[in-house]
């Protein structure tokens, strides 16, 4: 049987200019899809734009504009980002979409057919920025408890869709399904404020303006935004549309990765949405932590935001990508800052990664005229060592990355370059290299045949996370890089004879001044 995997991003509210927040979370779902595809898997990866609502047609006429002109500019630029940034994905959805609208209001007559929507009055508390209504008791200190920012008193004529009917299913399927949502944080923070107390029947539909799908039997009402957005993960496969292959190919979803503040729409709408359809629903939600700087959350006018393209331009991609992958935890807000930012790329990447690969090509070079020796009589005391500690932490790789801890699988791989590292310390190849014995000799062919074997695997390794890099190493070595499967980072001996290795490759990385590089990330920020 084929193996399938069917991995989605938020779609993403293109008000403004998206930083490393919105960054991480497509570098964490891209790297999960190309490590997917590295294990044989037939990945697909949706991203997109999350294009209706009040806030949208607000900020479109601040800035002078129709609608359909601004979101078409958030588009363009978001997927400039993701080429910038080498982002994977296989489908680019907006909400505008004529497909996707044709779909929404199909799905929308189901329900009012099935008797899940009724016409009521909403009066309540209601946050723009976030397109959601909340009860009072919902509030924290009278304000958003997703954003923290100020709601108005709202009243007006809706649409709604009956939560309190589905709220015995929903809990049932939480006690048969308990990791449906990880980390557990999310999902216990979800029960305790909204499950628990019993769901309130959802707002669906605003009249009081009209940038949305309007409703199918009531054209004055648009579409609540979190209705219509919810949908695109099956939208964009072709649901309720004339061809429905791609749908019935990948759903249902492998995976969902949000921001913790939409666990609660993932968590109790989309389950719900999908259960009156009749349609499975996903096999698991990671609702990831947010990228926080010390003095909170970033902000414009604090002027602590980090944008991913200014670190491109000044560190590259893939050091971007790798900071983002590596710091960033499972389940914890994680603090960005400058100091960091260059301590890794300094001792992770310059360092432990590129100084490694150096080293190797220049002895390679001195030693044997590039030629990366295979035909070995002898091994050193180091070989075995090196050969089963690299197999224990792919393991461990995988255990990890099959769990979506991106940033503990770059600890266990980070762990293979510097037990690599350590080997030639152990190998002494310059003291190898002045004896006159014969075994030493081949005890130096096995070195460095072991330091290039290594430097091969942990190509193969990063590829998910580093793609550039990766294939920048196998390059320098003159290996390959067509068959890039990750079972040969398990085998030993997949060099062929006679592979003679670049002469002088340039350095993966070259370290940065710190002093000066934190000067120009905090002057960065307050751009």
């Amino acid at each position: 049987m084929d193996k399938k995997f069917y991995i989605t991003t938020p779609i993403y509210y293109p008000s403004g200019k998206f930083h490393i927040g919105t960054a991480y979370c497509e570098v964490l779902v891209d790297s999960i899809k190309r490590y997917k595809e590295a294990r044989g898997y037939d990945a697909f990866m949706l991203t997109g734009l999350d294009e209706h609502g009040q806030k949208i047609q607000t900020v479109a006429q601040k800035n002078g504009l129709a609608p359909q002109e601004h979101v078409d500019n958030m588009a363009d630029a978001a997927k400039k980002l993701w080429e910038l940034m080498d982002i994977k994905y296989d489908k680019f959805i907006r909400t505008t979409d004529d497909y996707h609208c044709k779909a929404v209001q199909k799905i929308v007559q189901t329900f009012l057919d099935q008797g899940d929507i009724y016409k009521g009055k909403y009066e309540g508390w209601y946050c723009m920025p976030c397109e959601n209504y909340f009860t009072e008791t919902q509030l924290v200190d009278g304000k958003c408890p997703d954003c923290g920012r100020e709601v108005i008193k709202m009243s007006e004529d809706a649409y709604f869709f009956n939560m309190k009917k589905y709220e015995p299913w929903l809990k049932e399927f939480y006690a048969q399904n308990p990791n449906f949502i990880v980390p557990e944080s999310r999902k216990n923070e979800i029960f305790k404020n909204f499950i628990e107390p019993g769901l309130e029947d959802l707002c669906i539909s605003r009249n009081t303006f009209d940038w949305g799908i309007p409703m199918p039997n009531d054209p004055e009402h648009v579409l609540y935004v979190w209705l219509d957005a919810l949908t695109n993960y099956i939208t964009a496969l072709g649901y309720a549309s004339d061809d429905d292959t791609l749908f019935k190919k990948y759903w249902p979803a492998d995976l969902h990765v949000v921001g913790k503040e939409i666990t609660r729409f993932h968590g109790i709408y989309w389950p719900i949405f999908l259960h009156a359809l009749g349609l499975e629903l996903p096999k698991q939600i990671y609702a990831h932590s947010w990228v926080v700087m010390k003095d909170g959350k970033m902000s414009k006018s604090v002027g602590n935001v980090i944008y991913p393209e200014m670190l491109i331009e000044r560190y590259g991609v893939e050091a971007t990508k790798y900071y983002l992958l590596r710091f960033m935890s499972f389940a914890q807000d994680s603090i960005f800052t400058p100091e960091d930012f260059v301590d890794r790329f300094n001792y992770d990447l310059a360092n432990d990664l590129g100084n490694l690969l150096n080293r190797t090509i220049g002895m390679m070079n001195k030693y044997f005229k590039g030629i990366i020796p295979t035909n070995i009589s002898a091994r050193t005391d180091f070989d075995d060592s090196l050969e089963e500690f690299t197999k224990n932490q792919i393991t461990k790789i995988e255990e990890n990355m099959d769990t979506y801890h991106v940033s503990n699988a770059l600890v266990e791989l980070w762990a293979i370059i510097a037990r690599t590292n350590k080997y030639i310390d152990e190998t002494e190849p310059w003291k190898l290299s002045k004896s006159e014995l014969e075994e030493d000799n081949e005890k130096l062919k096995s070195a460095m045949f072991h330091l290039a074997e290594s430097l091969r695997k942990i190509a193969i390794l990063l590829t998910p996370f580093m793609p550039g890099t990766s294939a920048e190493i196998l390059k320098q070595l003159n290996i390959s890089s067509e068959n890039m499967n990750w079972d040969l980072a398990y085998s030993d001996n997949e060099i062929k004879e006679n592979t003679k290795v670049i002469e002088k490759g340039e350095p993966l990385f070259v370290r940065l001044d710190k002093d000066e590089e934190m000067e120009y990330i905090k002057s960065s920020m307050k751009k």
